[in-house]
């Protein structure tokens, strides 16, 4: 059954039109009028739905019954990323999305290849949101993960506040130091508790002057493993271990 994103206040019995993107969604699949799909506006649950009216400008759909549904991640993750270049940032913004990291802030860093200002960030942002939307459709999610506008690294770590309590987020930055632990050891140290920050580098990784200043603020350096990972690979392979720890 399709399930399809709709930015709408929904409650059931109304008889709502489609924005314009989940009507081109319905018309593309074909569906006639009391074909049935489901429906999530990204703020709690889903909602049974059937289509009402087909039409060439509009589509409408009658809203039935909710359901609390939440697909979540048990940890919570904040991913706090260096832009791959190309396609790779769409790649790691879809699988994020799908592994149910809840919040994701890109990054321009020293050696970042993807460089983004003004108007041409303001439509990656839009293109990411996007990608976000599709990825919660297909995988199940009812809330959206949400995508910080882009920023420097340094702007991120002057607006960077300390934790509300001590303890109450674990800060990390992946890190190939010889002295940054595993993981799976400050998962055991942790007991797995979150929520979780973790900073990941862009291709070529962080600079020493920035890893040296997020340790200044308390992150954390940790490792997984020997092995150089691309930096859309070290970003998703650090989150799927927290989410399935």
């Amino acid at each position: 059954m399709p399930r399809l994103y709709c930015d709408l206040a929904l409650t059931p019995g109304d008889v709502v039109s489609l924005p314009s993107g989940a009507a081109r969604h319905i018309q593309v699949l074909r569906l006639q009028p009391g074909d049935a799909l489901t429906l999530f506006n990204g703020h709690a649950g889903e909602y049974d739905a059937r289509v009402d009216h087909m039409g060439r400008q509009e589509v409408r759909v009658r809203v039935g019954n909710h359901h609390a549904i939440e697909r979540e991640a048990p940890a919570m993750v904040h991913l706090v990323t260096g832009m791959p270049a190309n396609d790779r940032m769409d790649w790691l913004v879809e699988k994020a999305t799908e592994l149910g990291v809840q919040r994701l802030t890109p990054l321009m860093t020293e050696r970042s290849v993807l460089r983004l200002q003004g108007e041409r960030a303001e439509k990656k942002l839009a293109h990411w949101q996007s990608v976000v939307v599709a990825a919660s459709e297909q995988c199940g999610r009812n809330r959206l993960m949400t995508i910080d506008p882009v920023c420097t690294l340094a702007q991120w770590l002057r607006e960077l506040s300390p934790p509300t309590t001590p303890g109450q987020q674990v800060r990390a930055v992946l890190s190939l130091d010889p002295t940054a632990r595993p993981l799976g050891q400050v998962l055991a140290d942790t007991a797995g508790r979150g929520p979780w920050m973790v900073v990941s580098g862009p291709e070529g990784g962080l600079s020493a002057e920035e890893e040296s200043g997020l340790l200044e603020r308390g992150l954390r350096p940790i490792s997984l493993g020997d092995r150089v990972l691309r930096a859309e690979t070290a970003a998703i392979a650090a989150v799927t271990r927290l989410v399935l720890a």
